[in-house]
């Protein structure tokens, strides 16, 4: 016979339950031979259906169609494992009773394959008491069942559903050592020494910095070099709000400049500014590091700051843009 307490709480006490059930040896009942199939199945890791006369595949299975009332046909079909969740509802602060002690979503799954959804734990991750539900929690999610180690033929076989595994972040890099050509390595040349060169084309006569061995724009040799300020004009840039180690702060800015006497413009970075007063024509100069930190590398420039002349007007670079 079942066993029933009442309790009636004091002022001063928390209200408890005032009226329990209980089974105290346990509640036996016949699950049936359609029941007993889906439970002996989660035991041995899979989920079955069983199909109607009109074809359907109910998860879990029921021994007649809820919609026509007729007996199933016996049929048991492997579902899933994978499914789609159709509904949910999020628990932000779960009771005792829950399956897990930190929020969590009750979700409806249909199992690939079937025609209905079973009510199962959706673990979403490890959240703070009373967080909001998360923006990947949404209809349509793609989950599959996570088995306990141990079963016994009960629903609870299945501790919970899991994503899918849809994305992963992993750390990755690449070291490597680029070896310049002839005319890139007399560039880092003059740079080891403080110096700019370009080389001027034969055809435009426009001098060409980082120097390349040949002209963009004509497609013929160059060879003849020029020596250059550190001294130039910004054309273009960009803010950029993606930390980098080469910048000094974030948000900074990367620009185009062409050099004085320069035919083409270079990218870099620039500085000692704050990243919302950088204009196109302002005027700058290459910022170098300490001597002592020099050798074969375009990092012997920090980068460059303005200086101390009037912008230039946009008709004067409007062609380097």
């Amino acid at each position: 016979m079942p066993s029933s307490t009442a309790s009636n709480p004091g002022p001063a006490e928390t209200p408890q339950p005032n009226h329990v059930i209980g089974f105290p040896g346990g509640y036996t009942r016949s699950v049936g031979p359609v029941i007993g199939r889906f439970l002996s199945e989660l035991r041995d890791g899979r989920l079955v259906g069983v199909r109607t006369a009109g074809g359907r595949v109910l998860v879990p299975p029921a021994e007649c169609d809820p919609e026509t009332g007729e007996d199933v046909t016996g049929e048991f079909v492997e579902v899933g494992p994978v499914g789609t969740v159709t509904t949910w509802s999020w628990v932000p602060r779960p009771a005792k009773e829950h399956p897990f002690d930190r929020p969590f979503a009750w979700a409806l799954v249909r199992p690939d394959g079937a025609d209905t959804a079973l009510l199962h734990a959706l673990d979403l991750g490890v959240f703070e008491e009373g967080a909001k539900p998360p923006r990947f929690l949404k209809t349509g999610m793609r989950v599959r069942p996570k088995y306990r180690a141990e079963r016994t033929g009960t629903i609870n076989d299945i501790e919970c559903f899991l994503p899918e595994v849809t994305m992963i972040n992993p750390q990755a890099g690449l070291e490597y050592r680029l070896k310049g050509g002839r005319a890139l390595g007399r560039f880092l040349e003059g740079i080891a020494e403080g110096r700019i060169i370009g080389h001027r084309c034969p055809v435009c006569e426009k001098v060409i910095v980082p120097m390349r061995g040949f002209c963009p724009r004509d497609g013929v040799a160059t060879s003849e070099e020029v020596e250059l300020p550190d001294t130039g004009t910004v054309t273009t840039f960009a803010v950029n709000n993606i930390p980098d180690p080469r910048a000094p702060e974030v948000p900074f800015v990367s620009g185009y400049v062409l050099l004085d006497g320069a035919g083409l413009t270079m990218l870099t970075l620039v500085a000692g500014i704050p990243a919302d007063q950088v204009r196109m024509g302002m005027r700058v100069r290459a910022a170098w590091r300490p001597r002592e930190e020099w050798d074969r590398s375009m990092a012997n420039i920090k980068w460059f700051e303005p200086i101390d002349e009037p912008d230039v007007p946009f008709e004067e670079i409007k062609d380097f843009m």
